[in-house]
This record gives structure tokens, C-alpha cells and sequence, in this order.
């Protein structure tokens, strides 16, 4: 029953086609385990090439066991096996979110830089249809609109797809159980702190019980239609924003003459195409947001964050970051204690190592990077960046601007100021936010690491 509604599932969405490739994320639960096994069912029919890549949050005691106990699966079945470990708690720290939304970040873009560098054409994610109730009762607790109700989608990005996503989690369970195939159980899926484990726990089974025996398939079901109905409104918001949103070089501005011949809902799904233009995303971006900017009147302005500020000004509305003082330092640092750049109120830390063969020096150009210490002239100069500033950053062809660089990573100007310049003699060895310059990286050859660590939280967004 369960390969038959995959399979339909398949074909309906689209998710892949034969003979593609495909990296099976597994974390070692019921789930994960069972979208493995049920691939590997399909794999011949539908002549796919599988591989798997698992996680290590670092969260939990039986983290390690976890990835060994999914590394032992893939070998079974000859499968290419890929793993990275991370420090999920630190990384949140640093990034000022939760650890479930630092868990998701981290286990994605390894993911998605497993298959960038290994080739595979998908990454197949073990979401179920119980995942998918408990995701809309979520939203819908929180005062979501249309596109947050529509819950998990089953495509992301051409990339992301998930095939159990119309499958239950009680016909997971007896899959599992009737091919007498093991797993493992996450113990923080059972941590009553997360509001997800007590929608799980308390909120669905009730319902369930007194209320609807078929909720979860009714709420998957409702998912979808929204769903559909969403990227519809989408794509005329978008045609929409298409005439009402003008952009000249960096200046991005919308039209709020025109925007008020919209209906209410176009209007709100313009002005959030035109944040997300400004901003690159729009996390944290509440319908309060949305609507103080929709009834901005002329000549006001709204703070949307703490340095970027949105106005109304003769019926168009623009962006202007808040001024901030240009930022002058300059510091010779030998690596061997915290560097305090107190006029950027940033800390950074260092750490000389031996390259271990089987590590992967990965780094967040946000937080962390990793060098060749035998490349390093010190002390090293960190300093504001200067008019001219030009580096080679990693995979780039040849030098570019670091001004150019910034701008392309969607680093505000007035916050550029605030990111140190790394140089070893007068080359620029990394720029806080940007990649690492291409002539310092960790090689085959490469005997000793160096690694430049910011402590505590970036903000360069």
C-alpha cells in the first residue's frame, strides 16, 4: 500500500524522473529509515542512484550512535554514505535563533553542498502527512495566513522533495514493523518544550480522538488545496509586482498610488514580494509589519528593522538604512588571545590545529573560516575595510571589489563598515560575511590549520 501511494505521490508532484539521482536524508528515526527502504524498493523500476546523508546535531548522547547506526544501512546496501557533524547548540547561540531553526539551517546546507559537490539531482526529506497536520495545526495556533497553512510543500526549489508526504505515520510504523526493519528513536522528539512535541503529544491525539479519527489525512488534504490555491494568488502578485516595484541599481522603490487599486490580499502579497527585494527573505516579517506599511501615510516612515527604515515618500516607498557612523580601526593580531574590535562590538577568537584527514574544513563566512597557517604572514592586520579594497574570493575566477563582494551577498553598505578585514601582509586574507580568499585556503598540502572564529552573534542582514 505504502509503494503504491509513493508512487502516485511521485507522478503527481513530479518529484523526480528515472534515472535520477538522489541523496536520501536519514537521520536514523522511522521515518527517514523508511523513505531509505522504500527507495531502495523503487530503485531498480525506477533506476535511481541513491545515496544518504546524515546529520550529527551534537544534541543528544546518542548523536554518534545515531550516524553510525545509519552509516551501517547504507553500507549494507552499498550506498554512498555522507555525514557532517556540527556543534547545533553554538551555532545558535551565535545566530541569535533556536535550536530547532539552527538544527534545519545546518542540516540543509549540508545537504544542499552535498549534492553541489557529489552531482546528485535531488534530496529526498522523510516528511509524512502526520508531519504535515502537526505543521498547519502550528500555523494556524499562531495566526498564520494562506501560505503558512499550506503547510510542508512537496517540492522545494526543483531540489527538496519529499515522497512520504501523503503517507501516514501509522502506515510508516507498519511497514517498519511487518519488514521487521530497525530505527532509532529520537528522545527529544518527546521534549514537551517544543511546541511541535506537544502538538504531536497532546493537541493531535485529542483531536483525533474526540473530535475527527481522519484529521490528519483531512489536514493534509486541506494543506494541499490551500496549497495550490496560494501559488496561484502568487503568481498574479507577482505579475502585479512586476509593474509596481521599480528597481535602479540599488535603489529599490513600489508604487503605493497604483498599489491601492489592488484588492486587499494582493496588496499585502506586493508588499511582501517588496521586503523580501530588500532583504532577501522575509523571516520575521509579521502581518503587523505588512500592514503598518500598507497604511503609511505620506511623509511617515516605519522601522522595519532597527537600521532600515521604509517611507512613504510622494506615494512611493523607499528604503533607507539609518546612518551610522563610519568606522575607522585598525589591530595587529597574533591569534594567540581574543581579538576585541570594540568599535564594531566584535570578538573573535583563533585556533592553530593539525590537519586531521578525515575532517571537513566547511565554514559559515558569517561566523567561522578555515586557512593554511603555513600561508600566514604575522601578525596579522585586521582592520576596517578602504576605498579599492580588491581579494580573490573562493571559486572566483579572478579579484573583485570587496564593495562588489558585500553587495552581492546582500550585506547593507551602512554595515559594511562593521565587517573586519583579515589581511596577511597587504593581502586580503577574509572579510567578515564574505567567502575566503582563494589563495589561503585548506588544500591536500596543507599541514596546519588556522581558524578565525566570531564569538558570539553576527548580524550582517
Amino acid at each position: 500500500m505504502i509503494l503504491e501511494t509513493v508512487k502516485k505521490t511521485i507522478r503527481r508532484f513530479n518529484l523526480f524522473k528515472k534515472g535520477d539521482k538522489i541523496l536520501i536524508a536519514c537521520s536514523g528515526g522511522a521515518d527517514s529509515v523508511c523513505l531509505l527502504h522504500v527507495l531502495l524498493e523503487l530503485r531498480k523500476d525506477w533506476e535511481l542512484e541513491l545515496a544518504v546523508g546524515h546529520f550529527n546535531h551534537k544534541i543528544r548522547q546518542e548523536s554518534d550512535e545515531d550516524e553510525k547506526f545509519v552509516e551501517k544501512i547504507a553500507r549494507k546496501y552499498s550506498l554512498p554514505f555522507y555525514s557532517l557533524s556540527k556543534d547545533v547548540k553554538l551555532y545558535a547561540e551565535r545566530r541569535g535563533i533556536n535550536l530547532e531553526e539552527a538544527g534545519r539551517e545546518l542540516r540543509y546546507n549540508f545537504l544542499r553542498k552535498t549534492i553541489d559537490k557529489t552531482g546528485d539531482a535531488r534530496i529526498a526529506t522523510a516528511h509524512t502527512m502526520n508531519d504535515q497536520a502537526e505543521t498547519v495545526l502550528m500555523r494556524l495556533v499562531r495566526g498564520s495566513g494562506s501560505r503558512g497553512l499550506a503547510g510542508i510543500f512537496p517540492v522545494v526549489d526543483g531540489i527538496i522533495v519529499r515522497p512520504l508526504l501523503r503517507v501516514e505515520r501509522k502506515e510508516v510504523e507498519y511497514y517498519l514493523s511487518r519488514k521487521e526493519i530497525d530505527y532509532r528513536v529520537d528522545k527529544s522528539n518527546f521534549d514537551p518544550v517544543f511546541l511541535r512535541n506537544r502538538i504531536r503529544m497532546e493537541l493531535l491525539p485529542y483531536l483525533l480522538e474526540k473530535y475527527e479519527p481522519g484529521l490528519v489525512s483531512s489536514l493534509g488534504r486541506t494543506a494541499e488545496i490551500i496549497s495550490e490555491e496560494d501559488a496561484e494568488l502568487e503568481k498574479i502578485a507577482y505579475e502585479k509586482a512586476q509593474t509596481l516595484i521599480r528597481a535602479e541599481e540599488a535603489d529599490v522603490s513600489l508604487d503605493l498610488v497604483r498599489l491601492e487599486k489592488l484588492s486587499l490580499a494582493l496588496k499585502r502579497r506586493v508588499v511582501r514580494i517588496f521586503i523580501r527585494r530588500l532583504r532577501r527573505d522575509i523571516r520575521d516579517i509579521s502581518f503587523v509589519d505588512v500592514e503598518a506599511v500598507l497604511q503609511l501615510g505620506r511623509g511617515k516612515e516605519f522601522h522595519l528593522e532597527k537600521d532600515l527604515v521604509l517611507k512613504n515618500e510622494k506615494g512611493q516607498l523607499i528604503s533607507r538604512e539609518e546612518l551610522l557612523p563610519v568606522l575607522k580601526y585598525e589591530y595587529l593580531w597574533m591569534g594567540n588571545r581574543i581579538l576585541n574590535i570594540k568599535e564594531a562590538d566584535l570578538r573573535f577568537e583563533a585556533r592553530k590545529f593539525k590537519k586531521a584527514v578525515i575532517c571537513k574544513y566547511d565554514f559559515d563566512d558569517k561566523a567561522c573560516v578555515f586557512l593554511d597557517w603555513n600561508k600566514l604572514a604575522f601578525p596579522l592586520t585586521v582592520r576596517s575595510r578602504c576605498p579599492g579594497d580588491r581579494y580573490q574570493p573562493l571559486g572566483a575566477p579572478g579579484r573583485k571589489k570587496l564593495k562588489e563582494a558585500f553587495r552581492e551577498k546582500g550585506i547593507p553598505s551602512q554595515k559594511r563598515d562593521r565587517c573586519p578585514v583579515f589581511l596577511s601582509g597587504d593581502k586580503i586574507v577574509w572579510a567578515l560575511g564574505l567567502p575566503v580568499s582563494e589563495h589561503f585556503i585548506v588544500t591536500e598540502t596543507t599541514t596546519d590549520i588556522f581558524s578565525i572564529n566570531l564569538k558570539g552573534k553576527s548580524t550582517l542582514q
